[in-house]
């Protein structure tokens, strides 16, 4: 019999990521990681280099390994585990450069040659294209020797996966959708032209990378519904699985981490309406949206605050915004804080605003429900399978500051319609968002796309 908890065929993982900042999809990757070398598999972590106010994720892989290689892990599960293999793609940047997006491809082409993993499992926009293009050219190259056959007319030969034999290199290649990468259509004229062009050219992208893996995973139906309208992939590549996360942090606070402990920590008073947001600091997360819809009644009320968690590129600017608009005392912003110091933050809101304008199913709506704060979220992409108007909380139409005013006023006025909202939503995402319930899932999609690769 296996180990306790100990996955029956160990597999040789690889995920790949564009870059390791503080984020919901990095997050969803290292607990992907985490997880799965407590069952025993080999894993390794890929991503280009990390600057930028936007913070690090490679602290806490690291602190796993060390715990891993100090035997904690075996304390505190009842099972050894291998440490995550830590691999930096020199030239994986986040912005289109074609000199430097050529070098990344190459430069993951010679890791995935020289790993040989079972699973090349792709995460976030750049790194999804070049990783499931580096991996699919490994795959063919290994299958040289056997003839593929014939594509039929008007049938690219690349769309049918090689041949796959467990004794040579064949990685089944996985990548996940935690988010679109087109663009909402705004601005001016010849801003929307750009707009446009560049979402045409990430179609392009995508249609050639769902060419060049088995399976896709998608963390919202949202994620499928889109893809598939631009024709990208076929319906038989999808699957939904919900981003997991550490649940009972947000379920349970630890010693100093109450409700009125944070609340004193940041200044705030017991009788202070918190309004907060988890978000960067940059471009379409809708902080100019928050002040737009709510900056004259906070003026009206002294005891509204606004509590933003989080840092990013725009901070300076929204920052002197909203003082210049005379709120400088009514904002609080805690700048980057550890992933495992969010819950204490929600637990001092009364509500959460996530007026973001382009999400996959956003993180920190299940995260705030599960801390037992009601949601006020913008109607876009797949924020709508879990939050939900007068079930678990409020859904606004994109971009209606009116109708986030309203909410927010809504919910300021019915305390005990907050209280139920969240109560409903939480006993959803306990079920729903558990990291361990991702792992699961994940197993039987990694053993499944390598028994039909």
């Amino acid at each position: 019999m296996p180990p306790k908890n100990r996955a029956t065929k160990l597999m040789r993982i690889l995920h790949i990521s564009t870059r390791l900042i503080l984020g919901g999809s990095q997050e969803n990757t290292v607990l992907s990681c985490e997880g799965q070398a407590r069952l025993g598999h080999e894993v390794h972590l890929a991503f280009g280099p990390i600057f930028g106010p936007e913070g690090s994720s490679l602290a806490r892989v690291e602190a796993f390994n060390h715990r891993c290689k100090s035997d904690i892990e075996l304390a505190t599960t009842g099972d050894p585990c291998t440490p995550i293999g830590i691999h930096t793609i020199p030239n994986l940047c986040r912005e289109l450069s074609p000199g430097k997006d050529i070098r990344a491809y190459r430069e993951l082409k010679h890791l995935i040659a020289t790993l040989k993993p079972d699973i090349v499992h792709t995460h976030s926009s750049k790194a999804g294209v070049l990783g499931r293009a580096a991996a699919w050219s490994v795959l063919s190259q290994s299958t040289r020797t056997s003839r593929a056959p014939r594509a039929s007319e008007g049938e690219s030969v690349s769309s049918a996966p090689p041949p796959r034999s467990r004794e040579g290199l064949h990685p089944a290649v996985i990548h996940t959708i935690h988010g679109p990468p087109f663009m909402p259509i705004e601005g001016n004229a010849a801003r929307r032209t750009k707009i446009r062009t560049k979402n045409h050219i990430y179609t392009l992208a995508e249609r050639y990378a769902a060419r060049r893996c088995h399976t896709i995973i998608a963390v919202a139906d949202a994620m499928t519904e889109q893809f598939l309208e631009r024709r990208i992939g076929t319906p038989a590549q999808y699957i939904t699985i919900r981003s997991g996360m550490e649940t009972e942090p947000f379920l349970t606070a630890r010693p100093g981490e109450h409700r009125s402990e944070i609340r004193h920590e940041l200044g705030l008073a017991e009788t202070d309406f918190v309004i907060g947001t988890v978000a960067r600091l940059a471009e379409h997360k809708g902080h100019d949206d928050i002040l737009d819809a709510l900056g004259d009644d906070l003026r009206a009320h002294p005891d509204w605050k606004l509590l933003w968690v989080g840092d990013g590129w725009w901070g300076d600017r929204l920052r002197a915004r909203a003082a210049g608009m005379g709120l400088a005392d009514q904002l609080i912003t805690t700048g980057l804080v550890p992933n495992d110091r969010v819950p204490a933050m929600m637990r001092a809101m009364d509500i959460l605003v996530h007026p973001s304008y382009r999400e996959g199913l956003p993180r920190t709506v299940p995260q705030a429900l599960l801390a037992g704060v009601t949601p006020i979220a913008y109607d876009t992409d797949g924020t709508r399978e879990i939050c939900r108007t007068s079930e678990t909380g409020i859904l606004v139409p994109l971009a209606d500051r009116a109708a986030l005013r309203e909410a927010v006023i809504g919910m300021y006025e019915k305390p005990d319609e907050r209280r139920h909202l969240a109560a409903t939503g939480r006993a959803e995402c306990v079920r729903e968002f558990a990291a361990e319930r991702m792992v699961h899932l994940l197993e039987e999609v990694y053993t499944n796309a390598i028994k039909h690769a």
